[in-house]
């Protein structure tokens, strides 16, 4: 059958197996976006990563290294390339290197690199550079110039155009706007005095007449601020000229925090972060929340509702205003102090940039520059390409200049006024394919990706996007929130890959809520569990979470209230032993969320409140912080036992032992293991510290048993070729660590390795469960460990 690649400027023919018409079921709908309540992989869905083989003893084994292609990379990556050698170069796409599966979707992928390198390369041959085309907010929105403000606005479809506000009383008679051919108003207001004639921080509105004579008052699309009049009920929104001078006008004072090697966020939402029943500010945020964000040890903020909405209840995601911040917690000044102050801290941030679709509200937002004109004078598509039915939302056009302009441009705002560390893309899955992934179910079939369902303007888009945050901010952090699983997602745009840093590892929260909601503890599979943990593209990096805002606050409960609900008001008192539901679901929340951490990806989030636990929560973080185990490549999974209920893996050089069993203690349960030695307990969750009963011993040595012939992992245990014994009581996970030999510690007879759960460092013990700080490091460095998931130079 044949299919048409769609897109707004061209066509390409080719042909691709139809994918069965039966296999649909749910994903598209956000909660927080529709009444529905979001379903995915647990209820009919299933995230789908790649193909991952395991051997019986249920060993992780994936290899593979491809080389970059020079010359390809090259082409994607150059200034101004020759149309001809594009053409002769995107023959050989590095990507399909990678992943074999590919080749058989070589046409698909030529066509959409050459749709980007054809856009890329008019966008340098008539804007001067990428980087200078994204930079808009230089030329449109209000500028100072000299003696004078310039105003511009694109608005093709107004007749006649006219800027109004507090400064003229609101009469737009004397400040008309002028159209030139690309349908693009500007007016120049001189200085009044030597001072701007509209005044810092007072309000206006872009007034025109569309084709049947209406007159109509809109927010300028390029708007840095806008607030609204809270003591009138629903009132609309004003746009506000924003140009503070000294003292007003905020100045970074501190550095960007270096890139870490594996992001641990805390993703948060500003307004709602308050103890106290009122909307935060950032200034509180800042002063209140980061000190506890940085002394629990997350490296990373990732704030939502950044973007002004006028809506609150869409928590950030029907953007009305894109280059003004949220005003019901502050000012832009405060929201730079609010980055600052992280940067202080030694955190990065990252925000949750909304470029999948845009607010429906005409009177606040850019959908009122529609007025019903074509797509290729508007923001957005025209006619049912134009509205996401599910969130009630308009859908950009991304094949118009002016929209590319805008996005672009709204990116490297945020990065360069506001110093943003990077973003989290949010809603990828509807941008990557003309059904947005609606009555969709993933499964993995890579007819589901390259077919003419795949929206290749919004692919080059990213391609974009991704290059353009990466060339003004290198160290930059780019996560995408996609559930389809698209291949490449997470590869370098100069290989043919569409250019995140990470994804989100999505099908995981989705299995911890069927686990809680739907299955006794008896029901549990530790293969199921293992296998979803590890399903993804190993040479794609994911970030883990087992619950994030989707979970936590969009219609759905936190895993915490799940599991012990109204118990947790009675029965998890200090005063009195906690009751068997809380007792478990203290367990278990320690278990979910840090084997979530330890083996579902490359990095780890987590939504505010959900830590629920801090001094664990510290106490994990730390342990990564010290031995670094989420950015190592070495992750074996050596057992997984059903009737037992315990999961054994290695990440970089520790041992993680998982007991899922409610009842069961194991003692002198044999594990396997890499490296032969004694190991110690790095971390335990039966520790006092931590609500458990103390019942693994930490200051005791295990010692390694040799296991068959080395190299020979059939005759190995579990395919390792060493083992130890160790204490598993039920519903725990106890790390251990190798204790270097000749390592001159300093710390005597009486260190036991066990983490402080108060400051996080390796602690020291006197002969009893208890343990006190040290800042000793004694754990293996990421150069000292065994890489056996791919190697992965570029990142």
């Amino acid at each position: 059958m044949m299919y048409c690649f769609s897109s707004s400027s061209s066509s390409f023919n080719l042909s691709l197996s139809l994918l069965p018409s039966n296999k649909i079921n749910t994903k598209a709908c956000r909660d927080h976006r529709c009444i529905t309540r979001r379903t995915r992989a647990a209820h009919g869905s299933m995230e789908f990563f790649g193909k991952l083989s395991f051997l019986s003893s249920q060993t992780l084994t994936v290899h593979g290294k491809v080389e970059r292609n020079v010359a390809f990379a090259t082409l994607l990556d150059n200034e101004n390339p020759t149309m001809t050698s594009s053409q002769d170069e995107t023959e050989n796409i590095a990507i399909m290197g990678l992943d074999p599966g590919l080749e058989g979707f070589k046409d698909h992928l030529k066509y959409r690199t050459q749709k980007y390198v054809e856009q890329k390369n008019l966008i340098e041959n008539f804007e001067g550079s990428l980087e200078d085309f994204a930079q808009g907010y230089l030329k449109f929105g209000f500028n100072r110039g000299q003696d004078c403000i310039v105003y511009r606005e694109w608005a093709p479809a107004a007749q006649e155009a006219q800027l109004i506000g507090d400064f003229n009383g609101w009469d737009g008679f004397k400040h008309q706007m002028e159209k030139d051919q690309f349908g693009v108003w500007t007016l120049k207001i001189p200085n009044s005095g030597g001072t701007p004639a509209i005044p810092h921080n007072s309000r206006v509105k872009f007034r025109f007449r569309h084709g049947d004579g209406t007159w109509v008052d809109r927010i300028p699309a390029w708007i840095k601020y806008a607030t609204v009049d809270p003591t009138k009920f629903a009132a609309a929104y004003d746009g506000v000229y924003w140009d503070p001078t000294p003292p007003e006008r905020y100045e970074f004072k501190y550095p960007r925090p270096p890139k870490p090697m594996s992001p641990r966020i805390y993703e948060a939402h500003v307004g709602m972060s308050s103890s106290e029943p009122c909307i935060n500010s950032y200034r509180e945020f800042a002063d209140n929340v980061l000190p506890r964000i940085q002394a629990n040890n997350y490296n990373t903020v990732q704030l939502m509702a950044v973007m002004e909405h006028s809506y609150y209840a869409s928590f950030g995601y029907h953007v009305t205003n894109f280059f003004a911040v949220s005003s019901r917690s502050g000012t832009p000044e405060d929201l730079k102090y609010l980055i600052d102050k992280a940067h202080s801290l030694g955190l990065r941030v990252l925000m949750d940039v909304v470029h999948s679709h845009a607010s429906n509200n005409v009177t606040d937002g850019l959908n009122g520059f529609d007025v019903g004109q074509s797509a290729q004078e508007s923001y957005f598509h025209a006619g049912d390409r134009g509205y996401h039915k599910l969130w009630d939302s308009r859908l950009f056009n991304y094949a118009n200049w002016e929209v590319l302009r805008f996005l672009l441009s709204n990116l490297r705002w945020w990065l360069e006024e506001f110093k943003f560390d990077g973003f989290r893309f949010d809603g990828v899955t509807s941008m990557l394919y003309h059904h947005h992934g609606i009555n969709m179910a993933f499964t993995g079939d890579y007819n589901e990706y390259f077919s003419e369902s795949t929206d290749v303007d919004a692919v080059v888009y990213l391609m974009l996007a991704n290059l353009v945050i990466h060339k003004i901010l290198p160290d930059a952090t780019v996560i995408a929130e996609d559930v389809s699983g698209m291949p490449a997602l997470g590869r370098l745009v100069s290989e043919g890959g569409i250019g995140f840093d990470y994804r989100l590892a999505m099908a995981i929260p989705d299995k911890w809520i069927d686990y809680v909601m739907n299955k006794k503890d008896e029901e549990w599979s530790m293969n199921d569990i293992v296998l979803t943990l590890t399903n993804r593209r190993y040479t794609e990096k994911c970030i883990s979470y087992a619950e994030s805002h989707d979970q936590s606050i969009v219609g759905d409960k936190t895993i915490a209230f799940s599991l012990m609900d109204k118990e947790m008001y009675s029965g998890m008192s200090c005063l009195t032993d906690a009751s068997p539901t809380v007792e478990r679901g203290v367990a278990l929340h320690k278990m979910i969320h840090f084997i979530t951490m330890a083996l579902g990806g490359d990095g780890y989030l987590i939504f505010m409140g959900n830590e629920f636990l801090n001094a664990f929560n510290r106490a994990i973080n730390s342990l990564d912080d010290r031995f670094s185990f989420l950015s190592s490549t070495k992750q074996i999974v050596s057992s997984s036992n059903e009737e037992e209920k315990i999961i054994v893996f290695e990440r970089g050089d520790l041992v993680f032992v998982f007991n899922f069993h409610p009842e069961n203690s194991y003692d002198g349960y044999k594990i396997g293991c890499d490296l032969p030695g004694k190991y110690r307990v790095a971390l335990d969750s039966d520790a006092w510290e931590f609500g458990g009963h103390g019942r693994v011993a930490h200051d005791v040595d295990h010692f390694t048993s040799p296991e068959g012939i080395p190299g020979v992992p059939e005759t190995n245990f579990n395919g390792r070729p060493n083992s130890f014994k160790v204490l598993s009581p039920p519903r725990t996970c106890v790390v251990y660590y190798k204790v270097e030999e000749d390592l001159d510690d300093g710390y005597g007879e009486d260190f036991t390795g066990i983490l402080d759960p108060v400051t996080g460092a390796v602690a020291l013990e006197e002969n009893s469960d208890k343990s006190a700080s040290s800042q000793e490091d004694v754990g293996p460095t990421p150069e000292d460990m065994e890489f056996q998931m791919g190697d992965e130079s570029d990142d």
